[in-house]
């Protein structure tokens, strides 16, 4: 039997490169011939080719984003499952492939759909797979951004203002780059309703999406206003090729360059327009509660958001955790950034100095993936602990969120304030307290690595 398969994840770091990697593993080990491409941050690497896939048997789909090119395997047998299910069951995976005990449809040519196989197509793929299109290609504006605007600080608050006694051009000249005036942060939340929309309706809906999250930022909506337009837009992008399927094959051509973009950019802010102010004032409220928390109630919220992220090591519940601090952070609050950091930071650090600690209640496999865990957790790649978690899921867990959750509360008690979603180690020095956040994480750490180690100490001297 042959497979092709695609990995892919939201943020193409991690899960995209693990489930290739356990994919390759356990076709080999069931006699099974497979090439994997990788979707991920870097680009399309080892990309199948016109063979690879008129040859496959089977077209495996491991990915929490919409799959690029997907053109190229109609007519192929497709069976799509989350990529962390590639990671975590690639055993099981492959033998069900092979034994036809799995669900599987055949890719149609694209075109004019009927509207009911559309919104079949589309729930399929799930609100969360849609919402991750978006939020993965808005992701590294919102990084590049965000580091931009902190070295924009680090030369004083008002640095960046030409009016300011303290100007500074170099200043100016980041926070330009990265601000929400004309930066990448301006961008943020029309990428995001556009490449939701484009998930939602396909390319005839990411015009109206971009332009209607466009609008949508101009209200002041934020994340709320962005994502409902990217819903709308791709929804009124299935409606329309559903009206205009059969109209005269004389005008037909037009459908793709003129009728698409234009009804569909109008109707779709037809549809926006009453609720943008609305959700404005509702994002108004919400930015000025956030704002308004005491030192304790943030603490609470910190040690969500941390220990959310420490739960499945970058799978949905990790993701909605990010997705809810980055979207603070689009609105103007930085607060949780730190505690979303944080909480990615120290489960694979924990366990790194567990098998340090306590190397003798891990095998030799698991003190060489220890060492690894070191670069993974400073690096804020949370997905190095998932190893550890399949073979001893409820005290890797459970060890990982009690560490992030005191660094998360920590994180906010203190005020630590982090303008970047993503580098660890290498954006800690634009926090507003770099030494105090480098303490919290290494505690948290420490605790992790502590509650893990003893409770298998204990376990070991009871059997």
């Amino acid at each position: 039997m042959k497979i092709v398969a695609i990995t892919s994840c939201p943020t193409g770091v991690a899960h995209t490169y693990m489930a290739a990697n356990a994919l390759k593993k356990y076709a080999a080990s069931n006699n099974v011939e497979i090439k994997v491409e990788t979707q991920g941050s870097d680009g399309i690497g080892n990309a199948l080719t016109a063979d690879d896939i008129k040859n496959a048997d089977y077209v495996l789909f491991a990915a929490d984003k919409p799959v690029e090119n997907k053109d190229r395997f109609i007519g192929k047998k497709i069976i799509e499952v989350p990529v962390t299910e590639a990671v975590k069951n690639s055993d099981n995976l492959i033998k069900n492939i092979i034994s036809g005990n799995i669900k599987s449809y055949t890719l149609e040519a694209s075109g004019d759909e009927d509207l009911d196989d559309l919104l079949q197509t589309s729930s399929r793929k799930g609100i969360y797979k849609h919402l991750m299109a978006g939020f993965s290609n808005m992701l590294p504006f919102i990084i590049a951004g965000g580091i931009c605007i902190g070295i924009s600080f680090a030369f004083g608050i008002t640095a960046s203002n030409p009016e300011s006694p303290d100007y500074n051009p170099i200043a100016g000249f980041f926070d330009t780059i990265g601000g929400g005036k004309v930066g990448a942060f301006s961008l943020i939340i029309a990428i995001l309703s556009a490449y939701i929309a484009n998930s939602v309706g396909g390319k005839s809906a990411f015009m109206p999406g971009m332009v209607a999250g466009l609008l949508a930022n101009y209200y002041k909506t934020g994340f709320l206003g962005g994502i409902l337009a990217g819903f709308v837009a791709g929804y009124v992008a299935i409606l329309l090729k559903k009206v205009l399927k059969n109209i005269p094959k004389s005008i037909s051509s037009l459908k793709g360059a003129l009728l698409y973009p234009l009804f569909g950019l109008i109707l779709t802010c037809l549809i926006l327009w009453p609720v943008f102010m609305p959700i404005a004032k509702l994002m108004d409220l919400m930015v000025q509660g956030l704002n308004g928390i005491g030192a304790s109630h943030k603490g609470i919220i910190g040690l969500i958001v941390a220990g959310m992220m420490a739960t499945d090591m970058g799978g949905p519940i990790n993701k909605t955790a990010g997705l809810f601090a980055n979207a603070a952070f689009a609105s103007g609050n930085a607060d949780f950034m730190s505690a979303m950091m944080a909480g990615g930071m120290v489960p694979p650090l924990g366990i790194a100095l567990c098998t340090t600690l306590f190397a003798k209640y891990f095998t030799e496999t698991e003190r060489k993936a220890g060492k690894t865990c070191y670069f993974l957790g400073a690096c804020f790649i949370t997905e190095g602990v998932i190893p550890f978690a399949v073979s001893d899921p409820v005290r890797v867990i459970v060890s990982s969120v009690i560490g992030a959750m005191v660094s998360g509360f920590l994180t906010q008690y203190f005020n630590i304030v982090m303008m970047a979603s993503h580098g660890g180690i290498f954006v800690i020095p634009i926090t507003n307290k770099p030494l105090l956040y480098t303490g919290i994480i290494i505690l948290g750490s420490v605790i992790t690595a502590l509650v893990l180690g003893f409770w298998k100490k204990f376990s070991a001297k009871k059997n």
